[in-house]
């Protein structure tokens, strides 16, 4: 199966996107940086590095448990750059991005960047969008009331506390991300398999031999458990403000690139701090309406894609990061509020 590529924006002619297409264009947003992700993967690098040499220079104690903390944090970094390959963000040519693409996610993570970038790709196309949108199908969690009508057994309780299950459910995260992967290698053609297969088997053989030649079994569980904890909080946490509790486009509405892109989607308002935490993608009305934009040029976008909304006017949503979550939690919270009532679900969303 060839490689899922990143969406990109190109509008009809006439489209109440190209005026402002035409602007981030000229401002040269939409230039590839080379020489701003080489230092960024140096330093992600070189930081993921010097926390592994410090589990093994600490060893044999429960302290060390307290470097699973940088280790979520700077692996996350490491995510944030396989997402970018991802969307070709990085280098010019196909090949050199999915290399990239293993290397920081299959072998530095253990998860597919096959898996991912499909499953990305198609969130990208159609957000929010219940039966094209990979993110809002039925899973643990579920998005709409026609979703929750149909939940039956556990997966009924799950939804009528699914607000409050959510935070402690993405402590599973990084370990769901690495298995799904792995389940998605019989989708892949042979030759892709093999290749996803064997950069997962040497992060698999080095991630436990690192942590074995620290300390004993027991510590090592305990650390990858709460590594992988972190980790799945930690891309949860940047995540889960973007779309969630923004509009969802019914079956067989046709919403146009700019309209598509920035009703289903919410920026969270912050400084450098909250920048760095979300790796920039809190700028997330500017990533999916330009998704090959180079991440850190994203808050340079803002002030343009603000400017456009207003003249043609589109609302802009943009709110700050504890409101984010508040929005979204109250979102699922509304989807299974006819279970815990013990009202009929309607038909609809």
């Amino acid at each position: 199966m060839p490689q899922a590529t990143a969406v990109r924006a190109e509008p009809r002619a006439g489209s109440d996107f190209a005026p402002l297409l035409r602007q981030v264009r000229a401002a040269g947003l939409l230039e590839r940086d080379r020489r701003r992700y080489a230092l960024t993967v140096a330093a992600d690098l070189l930081l993921l590095a010097a926390t592994a040499a410090a589990v093994v220079a600490l060893g044999d104690t429960w302290w060390t448990l307290l470097l699973a903390v940088p280790a979520a944090v700077f692996s996350a970094r490491v995510a944030f750059v396989g997402h970018d390959s991802g969307h070709a963000q990085i280098a010019a040519t196909r090949r050199a991005n999915r290399l990239l693409g293993l290397v920081h996610g299959n072998l530095l993570l253990g998860m597919s960047h096959a898996w991912w970038n499909d499953k990305h790709v198609r969130h990208h196309a159609n957000p929010n969008h219940v039966d094209k949108d990979p993110d809002v199908g039925v899973g643990v969690l579920v998005w709409t009331e026609r979703q929750a009508a149909r939940r039956e057994g556990f997966g009924r309780w799950l939804t009528r506390h699914q607000a409050r299950l959510f935070f402690p459910l993405l402590l599973l995260e990084g370990i769901n991300l690495k298995v799904s992967g792995v389940l998605d290698l019989k989708r892949q053609e042979a030759r892709e398999r093999r290749v996803e297969a064997l950069f997962l088997v040497l992060h698999a053989a080095g991630y436990v031999t690192l942590l074995l030649s620290a300390m004993p079994p027991g510590k090592a569980l305990a650390f990858a458990l709460l590594h992988h904890a972190l980790f799945g909080l930690h891309l949860g946490m940047v995540f889960a403000p973007n779309h969630k509790g923004m509009e969802m486009p019914e079956p067989g509405e046709r919403w146009g690139h700019l309209r598509r892109q920035v009703l289903t989607s919410r920026n969270v308002r912050g400084g450098p701090v909250t920048d760095w935490f979300m790796g920039g993608l809190n700028y997330q009305i500017e990533h999916h309406l330009f998704p090959g934009m180079p991440r850190h040029r994203l808050r340079l976008a803002r002030p343009l894609v603000r400017a456009h909304c207003r003249e043609v006017g589109l609302p802009y949503a943009e709110t700050g990061l504890l409101d984010s979550y508040a929005q979204a939690l109250r979102h699922m919270h509304g989807v299974g509020a006819p279970l815990r009532d013990g009202e009929p679900v309607r038909g609809g969303r």
